[in-house]
């Protein structure tokens, strides 16, 4: 099946390409992301492939399936970039990555969390300087504290499982409950009682309308004060706004993220000979108490390898025709 692939990298060109080494579909690379503007470019071609910060919206499927496509399927798990209404009703399909290495997050947001609190990437610049002081760069013990997990799917769990392996005592917050979270101790609050008891608060739950900017000002200011905020999940779930007043107060102690709300027009790309001008960003970067890196928790071997060959497999599917299960996104 002829796939036009959007926001192709490197490593997505050489890791899809692999997994269809069979030569089962005819993969068309595009570095571009997909938009109104570059829509055009899967001309003839029955199905594409997207990511994160392709634009998927109602006018640009309107656009594809007047090209002939049929079929839209995310190298992700997230669809919120997706209209999956404006699909139905233009009758295409739209399939996601239901499942890969859930380790690579979980393990990229306690990395987050250490760094962050621990002043890594500052002594690290410090000592590459000469630098060799200490003033400024105290954290805290993890063991004892609370540590709130909003969200506690596969994700979640498993940064909750490794936060209480360090000592900590776990809250959850989360509409469905999960037995794996609970048998390792974790226990399950209102969100305002866990903002108001926990000394970080990771983030671990889907982007949708009732989570979107779940982290806002009346949250904060009803968080712990001190606390540190980590957020490896969509940008989306905190107002960037709020945050930065929070950090400006000393109510946030720390904010690791790995996810930005405006992050379509920057991340994936490589803009230090130009000059950014989302002055949200700037400014975010511009605190010693913040790190942003570029939506990497997911890029480990081993999840890039399942989410290709998961691709593959769902226009294979797709194209015999067979039950998508779970990778089957519905309006």
């Amino acid at each position: 099946m002829k796939t036009a692939v959007f926001s192709a990298r490197r490593y997505d060109q050489t890791l899809l390409a692999r997994a269809n080494a069979a030569g089962a579909h005819q993969l068309l690379f595009l570095q571009d992301r997909l938009s109104l503007e570059t829509a055009g470019l899967a001309a003839g071609c029955e199905a594409v492939s997207v990511f994160v910060n392709d634009d998927a919206g109602a006018a640009v499927l309107e656009q594809l399936a007047a090209q002939g496509t049929r079929f839209v399927t995310t190298r992700s798990t997230g669809f919120n970039h997706i209209d999956a209404l404006a699909a139905a009703r233009l009758g295409m399909t739209v399939a996601r990555v239901a499942d890969y290495s859930p380790h690579s997050v979980a393990e990229f947001a306690v990395g987050l969390l250490l760094a962050v609190n621990r002043k890594i990437a500052r002594a690290s610049m410090r000592t590459r300087e000469g630098n060799f002081e200490l003033d400024g760069l105290m954290g805290f013990d993890l063991h004892g504290k609370t540590v709130g997990v909003i969200g506690t799917g596969k994700i979640g769990a498993i940064f909750a499982r490794i936060m209480a392996g360090f000592g900590c005592k776990v809250l959850g917050s989360d509409m469905h409950r999960n037995a794996e979270f609970e048998a390792l101790g974790g226990r399950y609050v209102e969100a305002a009682e866990l903002f108001a008891a926990s000394d970080v608060v990771s983030l671990h739950c889907p982007l949708t309308e009732a989570t979107r900017y779940i982290v806002n000002a009346q949250s904060l200011a009803a968080a712990k004060h001190g606390c540190i905020l980590v957020n490896t999940s969509r940008g989306g779930l905190v107002d960037t706004e709020a945050a930065i007043a929070a950090l400006k107060s000393g109510r946030l102690r720390g904010l690791a993220i790995d996810v930005y709300e405006q992050e379509a027009s920057l991340f994936f790309q490589d803009l230090s000979s130009t000059v950014i001008t989302d002055d949200v960003i700037q400014r975010l970067v511009s605190f010693p108490n913040v790190i942003v890196t570029g939506h990497q928790a997911f890029f480990t071997e081993e999840a890039i390898g399942q989410i290709m060959q998961t691709t593959i497999r769902n226009l294979s599917e797709f194209e015999a025709g067979a039950d998508l299960g779970e990778r089957l996104v519905r309006a």
